[in-house]
């Protein structure tokens, strides 16, 4: 999995008590973020003692308070939590009046500016290498995820536009975090997704700041290892699925990195399998890349392993690497053996049995 820290938070010298927020939100979020409760409880003295803190959110909560993201949560994780664990949120595909995306929201409000997410197959044997081993870092804030759409009547009929939104400051940001990754692993290797051969402008401005940044004054020279390479994002995609393994670190825009990343989780055989960490200067937040899938919800079949991942990865960028190690150990071997998985990977497991396995293996 992916084994490095970006940036160390907290030492576990430092702290005596773990406050983590724990936001279910909507359809399996609220089956799988317990089982990454679990996992974490499951730790022991591996990390300090973790006090969780249940905070609401989500689609389902807006149909009865008319807010999708209350105040008290948002106050809850900045003045009260050392990190978070997102599950899902069940944001409706048409026009709700009134209705915004909680994680979107807390994403901006914690100035959770990096979304990363490794996408690791599973060797058949212990220390093999995995065929699939890369990590997607992309930038959180902004591109067409800012929301600014209109709607209006024309003689030609209804016109709609949305404003895309690409920054120096937040192409800077997610190109800094992005070579910290590549700094990091074994082959030292980014790759600067983009379309600037048709979108010149914004495409353009992100390839280039996420290009400069290892000639910044405050990089002198540390990120003179890491070989630079780029990808158009129609053929990132195709070359995903046609050679995963030239691919080692991927940066890109909002929209592109959650399009490529999505596809990339079909390489390792789930959506349930990848987590990612929503991550800032000073806040992190664990989050499965599934949905809140609710043709399942309730059935007690949704996968808990990428959630469970997640919290591993939360706990790793806090700097408790140990603990982490050892949740992502106990997955491996509950994947590489096969016998107590959920129906997405091809078993009969229930939720809370592939979580028990796990458990037991931690």
């Amino acid at each position: 999995m992916y084994r490095q820290p970006l940036r160390r938070m907290a030492t576990a010298a430092s702290k005596q008590s773990l406050k983590i927020g724990l936001i279910p939100a909507d359809g399996i979020g609220r089956e799988v973020i317990p089982a990454a409760r679990d996992a974490i409880l499951a730790l022991g003295s591996s990390i300090p003692k973790p006090e969780f803190i249940e905070l609401l959110a989500g689609y389902e909560y807006f149909t009865r308070y008319r807010t999708a993201l209350p105040d008290e949560t948002v106050e809850t994780l900045q003045n009260e939590c050392d990190c978070a664990l997102f599950g899902s949120v069940s944001s409706p595909s048409r026009k709700v009046t009134g209705y915004s995306s909680p994680i979107v929201a807390l994403r901006k409000k914690l100035d959770l500016y990096a979304n990363i997410r490794p996408v690791v197959s599973v060797a058949a044997e212990k220390g093999q290498k995995p065929t699939v081993d890369l990590v997607v870092v992309r930038e959180n804030t902004e591109c067409l995820y800012v929301k600014q759409e209109t709607l209006t009547n024309t003689e030609n009929g209804k016109e709609a536009r949305a404003t895309r939104l690409i920054t120096e400051r937040a192409s800077r940001r997610i190109g800094q975090m992005a070579f910290e990754a590549a700094l990091a692993r074994q082959r030292k290797h980014l790759t600067v997704i983009h379309k600037s051969n048709v979108l010149s402008i914004t495409d353009g401005l992100f390839r280039e700041t996420v290009r400069s940044v290892p000639r910044l004054p405050e990089s002198s020279g540390r990120f003179d290892g890491v070989e630079i390479a780029e990808q158009l994002v129609d053929s990132a995609v195709y070359r995903l699925f046609r050679e995963p393994e030239i691919f080692d670190v991927m940066v890109a825009p909002n929209l592109y990195g959650d399009i490529i990343s999505d596809a990339a989780a079909a390489l390792v055989g789930s959506l349930g399998l990848v987590p990612s960490i929503n991550a800032g200067d000073n806040f992190v937040m664990g989050e499965p890349v599934h949905g809140s899938a609710p043709d399942i919800a309730g059935k007690s079949i949704a996968n808990p392993l990428a959630s469970i991942r997640s919290a591993a990865l939360m706990l790793r960028h806090l700097g408790y690497s140990d603990g982490a190690d050892r949740i992502d150990n106990a997955v491996d071997e509950v994947i590489r053996r096969g016998d107590v998985l959920t129906p997405d990977l091809g078993g009969k497991s229930r939720t809370e049995d592939v979580t028990a396995e796990v458990l037991k293996r931690i």
